[in-house]
């Protein structure tokens, strides 16, 4: 697709309304109406694509500080055809997730969802987006479901559907280790809480004394009572 280079779209804008006004002032509107002509349809182009493709392309450079900044030159993203307005918003969440602000990301991911006018191939984009985005939070739940949603998309690109099918295993590994981490840590626990109880029971028997102790005791101040009661006596007799 052939496109026009941002800056030199904005020379051209600027250069073709300043001449057709000196035409206009010098011989009359007719002269100056080609360049207003021109203007105009490559204000139209900017306000309907935006930056999105260029940004699109300097992404795939690996260039995504470029791209960034290219995407910034997209004043009025409201007034973006649909398509374009999609990807505009998915673009920026994924901006969003490399900068993690998560929020942000999922903010910007469901106004890419909300367009009308994206195809399936989009939108299961914006689905693995979202997927990718709860899975980096933990919510693997919540990405399964995501991805789910993908899949029953009628997808025709192949990249989309390897994408689907990685996430799907990724996923599911994902959710077999959570599983087992959270197996061992609870087994973990009940042999702590167990150990615990043991300690405390060992306290408990050392700490106060047992029944058949208090017996021996009381059996032997009987026993020492019944010595000195003849002395006790004897004294009370003198």
């Amino acid at each position: 697709m052939f496109t026009i280079n941002i800056f030199l779209r904005f020379a051209l804008i600027v250069g073709s309304i300043i001449a057709g006004i000196v035409l206009t002032t010098l011989y009359g509107f007719w002269y100056a109406f080609p360049l207003y002509l021109v203007a105009l349809i490559l204000l139209v182009g900017y306000l309907m694509v935006g930056t999105v493709q260029s940004a699109s392309q300097l992404m795939q450079a690996q260039d995504m500080e470029g791209a960034k900044k290219r995407l910034a030159l997209t004043f009025f993203p409201k007034l973006l055809f649909g398509p374009g307005r999609s990807a505009y918003y998915m673009l920026k969440g994924t901006f969003a997730m490399q900068g993690k602000d998560y929020e942000g990301a999922k903010g910007m991911f469901k106004e890419s969802e909300n367009s009308k006018y994206t195809s399936d191939n989009e939108k299961a984009m914006i689905y693995l987006q979202q997927a990718n985005l709860a899975a980096v939070k933990g919510n693997y739940r919540e990405a399964t479901t995501l991805v789910k949603k993908a899949d029953e998309l009628k997808v025709t690109e192949s990249m989309i559907k390897d994408q689907i099918k990685q996430f799907k295993q990724a996923l599911g590994k994902s959710g077999q280790l959570n599983m087992q981490n959270r197996m061992a840590m609870s087994q973990r626990g009940e042999a702590s809480n167990a150990g615990q109880r043991c300690v405390d029971s060992s306290r408990a028997v050392q700490d106060s004394p047992s029944k058949a102790t208090f017996g021996k005791i009381y059996v032997l101040l009987l026993f020492l009572c019944s010595l000195l009661l003849p002395f006790r006596a004897k004294s009370c007799y003198r």
